[in-house]
């Protein structure tokens, strides 16, 4: 498996359904995928994803995975949006 940093910027987007985890942090809440970063011209409708309750999480259209970055260190933020 592969992983990426998720990053909101207007000059790069993300292949949405390119790989199969993706690394995001709590600027990227709410989590939908696909993510706003990811072109989705070719890719599902986009459904947003709890993750704040186990730090990780999963996409019912493409199974993309979702690790919410320094969940464990921060296990009383969560639904911090």
């Amino acid at each position: 498996m592969s992983e990426t940093t998720a990053q909101n910027t207007s000059t790069h987007k993300i292949q949405p359904n390119a790989e199969h985890t993706y690394e995001v942090t709590y600027a990227d809440l709410p989590l939908s995928c696909p993510m706003s970063s990811m072109e989705n011209w070719n890719s599902h409708p986009r459904v947003y994803i709890p993750i704040t309750e186990t730090g990780k999480s999963q996409c019912p259209y493409c199974s993309a995975q979702y690790i919410l970055k320094g969940w464990h260190s921060h296990p009383k933020k969560h639904n911090t949006y």
